[in-house]
Parts: C-alpha cells; sequence; structure tokens
C-alpha cells in the first residue's frame, strides 16, 4: 500500500515509505534516464543522469546556482543564474512534491551535456561491440543529444580486452565508471574483488592483485553494465541481440527457480544466454553463474530420438514396444490373465518422477502408475546436492523437488523415496517392472546401470542421454523445459509458469504426451489433450501466469477413464 504521492511532469506516481524519485518512478514505469542507479543496488549518483527539477513548496524560492555561460553577444562568458538540478536516485520522496523531468528545459540541458560528457573518450566501435542494439549509450544519445563529438583531440585510450576472470573481459575505453560491477561484488555477492583507480578521465575498474574474478554472480557484473565495459566470454561475438528472440523460464539449477529471460535466435532455434527476470519474491534481479550458464542444457546431450534396446527407433515403435514390455500391467485393476499371463503385482512395479521435470510431466505419469498400473511405490530421480552459497543458489540442485511432492500428496502416495533405494529394491529382487521419468540420478551410474540391467521391463522417459535411457529397454525423447510450458515449485512453495521457447528437437514430445500416449497403445484411454487438462487437476483454484502463485493443496477430481 503507497505511503503517499508524488507528480513526475504532473502524472500522480505513488511511493512508499523509503523510496527515492527514481525508485517509485521506476515501480510505476516512467522513465528517468540514469547509467549507475539500480534498483537492486545502492545508489552513488555519480552519473549525474538521472537530474531533475525539483519544486520547493509553496512560498519557498528555487534554490539557485550561479554559473558560468558563453554569450555570443558579448564574445565572452557571463555569469547567469541556474536552477539546482536533484539526482533522482537520491532525491527521497514526500506526499505531495512535484519534479520536473521531460518537461524541463533545464533538465534536458542537463541530460545533453552529460551525455556528451561521457561520449567524449568513449570509442565508438558500436559495430563490433555486443552491447549494440541494448545500449544505453546509443539510447540516450538518440533521445538526448543527437549532435556530433565536438572535441577534436585524440581521445584518452585505456586497457582493452583485458580477461577479468573465467567469463568476463573488460574493455576499459568503453567504461563510463558507473560502478555497477563494483557494487554487485561487493554487496550482491560479498566479495569486493573489483575497485576504480585513477582520476577523472583516467578512470578504470581493476581487480584486486592477486585475485580474478571468481566469484558466484561474476555474470551479473556484465549483466547490470549500461555499456559494453563488460562482456561475457561466453556470449562474446557469438550473436546480434537484434537476431534473438525471448521466452519466459524458470532456472533448472536448483530449488531458488530463479526467474529468467533465454534468448534464442528463431533462425536455427539455438539458445545463446540467459538473463535474470525481476522477480522480487523469488530471486530479485539476479541469477547465478551455474544458472546463467546452464541455458546449452536446453539442446546439449538430447534425447532426441526414440531408443529401443539402445538402438534409434521411430517413435510410433518404441511406443508399441513399451507397451509389450508393460503388457503384464494391463490387468492389475482386474487381476486377469492375458494372453495366458498373470498380471504383474502391484508390490513389484516402481515407478520414477523427475525432480527436474515439469508437475505437468510427473503428474501424468504418476497419474498413470496409480490408476491404471496399480503401483504403490514412487521414488524420485534427482541431481546430486551441490554446495549453497547463502545468496540465491540453494543444496537442492532440482528445479521441482518440491512439485514432486505435492503431486504424490494430491494422488494419495507416500513421499517418494531416494533413488537408492530402489536399486537397493531392485538388487533385492523386490521390483521387476520400472517406468521412470527423467535421466539423471544420485547415484553411481555404473551401479545404478547394474542392477536395472535385471528388471524384466524398464521403460523411461527422458529428456537428455543419462544414466536411465541408456539402461532402459525403450526410451522415449521427452522435450527439454526450454521446449515445452510446464509449471514448477521451488523451494519457498512458489508455483512458476515456465513458457515455450525453442521448437523441440528430433522426436521429442512433451513427457506428460507421451505418458498418455502410452497409456492409449495399452488399451487406456485418458482423455486430456492439452496441459490446461492436466493443471485443472492439480491445482483446482484459478490462477494466471504472472509470476508466483502460493501452491494449492486440493485434491484433483476424478477423471472418467475408459479401460
Amino acid at each position: 500500500m503507497a505511503d503517499g504521492t508524488i507528480k513526475i511532469d504532473g502524472r500522480t506516481v505513488p511511493f512508499e515509505k523509503g523510496d527515492t524519485v527514481i525508485k517509485a518512478a521506476y515501480k510505476a514505469g516512467v522513465d528517468i534516464p540514469h547509467y549507475c542507479w539500480h534498483p537492486g543496488l545502492s545508489a552513488p549518483a555519480n552519473c549525474r543522469m538521472c537530474l531533475v527539477d525539483v519544486e520547493p513548496p509553496p512560498g519557498r524560492p528555487k534554490m539557485q546556482l550561479d554559473v558560468l555561460r558563453w554569450d555570443a553577444g558579448k564574445n565572452d562568458y557571463i555569469t547567469v543564474k541556474k536552477t539546482k538540478l536533484i539526482p533522482a536516485c537520491q532525491q527521497a520522496c514526500s506526499d505531495g512534491m512535484s519534479v520536473l523531468s521531460d518537461t524541463s528545459e533545464e533538465v534536458a540541458v542537463a541530460r545533453k551535456e552529460v551525455q556528451e560528457l561521457l561520449l567524449l573518450n568513449h570509442p565508438v566501435d558500436c559495430p563490433i561491440c555486443d552491447q549494440a542494439g541494448e545500449c544505453d549509450l546509443q539510447d540516450y544519445w538518440l533521445e538526448h543529444d543527437r549532435t556530433k563529438k565536438r572535441m577534436m583531440d585524440e581521445p584518452v585510450h585505456k586497457p582493452k580486452a583485458i580477461v577479468f576472470g573465467e567469463t568476463i573481459v573488460y574493455d576499459a575505453e568503453r567504461c563510463i565508471m558507473c560502478t555497477r560491477c563494483i557494487r554487485v561484488s561487493e554487496e550482491l555477492a560479498k566479495d569486493p574483488v573489483l575497485d576504480m583507480r585513477q582520476r577523472g578521465n583516467r578512470n578504470e575498474v581493476f581487480v584486486a592483485p592477486g585475485r580474478e574474478l571468481d566469484h558466484n554472480y561474476s555474470l551479473m557484473t556484465e549483466h547490470v553494465c549500461p555499456v559494453g565495459a563488460l562482456t561475457s566470454s561466453h556470449f562474446r561475438f557469438k550473436a546480434r541481440v537484434w537476431f534473438l528472440r525471448s521466452g519466459r523460464t524458470v532456472c533448472q539449477g536448483c530449488a531458488t527457480g530463479c526467474n529468467a529471460h533465454l534468448d534464442f535466435d528463431p533462425r536455427d532455434n539455438t539458445p545463446y544466454r540467459y538473463r535474470p527476470r525481476d522477480n522480487e519474491a523469488v530471486n530479485g534481479y539476479w541469477m547465478c553463474d551455474k544458472g546463467m550458464l546452464s541455458y546449452p542444457e536446453a539442446h546439449e546431450g538430447r534425447l532426441e530420438n526414440a531408443l529401443v534396446g539402445g538402438e534409434d527407433a521411430a517413435l510410433k515403435e518404441a511406443l508399441e514396444q513399451a507397451a509389450e514390455k508393460l503388457s503384464a500391467l494391463r490387468s492389475l485393476r482386474k487381476t486377469a490373465s492375458i494372453n495366458g499371463e498373470e498380471g504383474a503385482e502391484p508390490s513389484r512395479i516402481a515407478i520414477v518422477l523427475s525432480a527436474q521435470h515439469s508437475c505437468e510431466d510427473n503428474f501424468a505419469l504418476a497419474y498413470v502408475a496409480k490408476e491404471f498400473f496399480g503401483a504403490k511405490d514412487l521414488f524420485v530421480a534427482r541431481r546430486a546436492d551441490g554446495e549453497a552459497d547463502g545468496i540465491l543458489m540453494v543444496a537442492d540442485r532440482n528445479p521441482n523437488t518440491a512439485g514432486v511432492s505435492l503431486v504424490a500428496e494430491t494422488l494419495g502416495f507416500a513421499t517418494p523415496r531416494p533413488f537408492a533405494t530402489l536399486i537397493e529394491g531392485v538388487a533385492q529382487g523386490r521390483y521387476d517392472h520400472v517406468v521412470s521419468l527423467g535421466g539423471e540420478v544420485d547415484v553411481d551410474a555404473n551401479k545404478a546401470k547394474d542392477k536395472l540391467s535385471r528388471l524384466k521391463a524398464f521403460v523411461s522417459f527422458a529428456t537428455h542421454e543419462g544414466t536411465l535411457p541408456q539402461v532402459a529397454h525403450v526410451a522415449l525423447p521427452a522435450t527439454s523445459w526450454a521446449e515445452a510450458a510446464g509449471t514448477y515449485i521451488n523451494k519457498q512453495g512458489l508455483r512458476q509458469e515456465a513458457e515455450q521457447v525453442l521448437a523441440p528437437r528430433g522426436d521429442a514430445h512433451p513427457a506428460w504426451q507421451l505418458v498418455v500416449a502410452l497409456a492409449r497403445q495399452l488399451g487406456f484411454a485418458l482423455s486430456w489433450k492439452k496441459r490446461a487438462d492436466i493443471l485443472a487437476l492439480l491445482f483446482p483454484a484459478p490462477s494466471d501466469d504472472a509470476g508466483a502463485h502460493a501452491v494449492s493443496q486440493n485434491a484433483p477430481a476424478q477423471l472418467e477413464v475408459q479401460p
């Protein structure tokens, strides 16, 4: 709830206690140009691009300064009065305050002069700069300057292509000394490895002696850079931003579930980078390096075609083979024989859900397991835990651990057990049929392959060429998180929607669609035709896709299913 309102160029803008003028404007969608200010960092007010004219209270005169200005008629400088402008990033809001930004001639002159000053020594190398197309210097020059460089002297030259660390390359000539990168290291990463040296037009950013820029948020220094001074070694010279398109997705690196933009080239369906998507309830304005660099997993190491006995097969053939392998499960509910063979006992069937897959994928498999296979034992495939950093990165390296638990609870299953327990059960002969989702497991791969190879029937729905599809009798290719819309629940219990960004590769389909296709091949006619049919069962409460949502714990309605 707003604590008051201010006026910016006559427009009423609400603010909360502690907001500065630029923060209130930012939240209201009012643009005040800036370089050094960032909503997630402290405000040093050193770029002066956000200068505004703050109207004094009634009865008070405006604060003015004496300045020298060139008089062409007198051919000399004369002293004139000028309104004292205030940095919007430092000016606190007070109820009823009136601010002039775009409507003030003095503000316009100040912004033009700041822009010209920043460009005096800046190299005009836009054609080869990775920031071209999304550079604040370019945008603000068009908006506030549009004049040719007047300085004819040789510009100041500084170091170029300096390697700060494994991920960042620095060009000091392009740097405008906004200090955002320095503040990211100190305030976000808690590792003040960057600083500024020299003075005036000799300023440059440097790395502490004996150190590299190697903390978990080094790529955030490049992300916040408003110009092309800091570039990512992974994106550098790889693509032009005007060829890229973006989709809203959820980082798969850990259970934080950072909101992200996945940038890709639609001409070849290739992702080129991740960028954080602002969500103050989840990740604020940030992502860690591991998450930022996880985008290649959307298309590398993929299971693009079905496998039968480890050999490539057509998807239709693979579905038929999977149904044949699982044919003993058809009669579970009627306990009748099929082709003279008794149906497998439910206690000998294991279902493996995946903490890497969406709620829709997990729900489809768990639902079929309960209603048609009669399975009672759920297990979970997941990545092994890693190290938490106390900022964004948590030990759980899976995006949907909470989603798996919710699916199991909603359908009346016990909490899914670790994958290692399944391996022990298979070794002891308790299970001979396994249907799994996902490919990565948190156990020794060779041990898992050895034990799982003893099964009578093993069908795997997998995105990547991991441990499980390699040993499965039939492996069916599932889309990656970037190739299908999906729902994920993070460590806070917030439900988040990820859009489909890329076109599916090869024969890959969303895993829930493959589950439905296999169920129909087995003679179980599910009526699900779209993702919303599953969401209506798992999350009966109405929702939108505006970000994070509280998780509904209501049980799903029953489907009319014909065997």
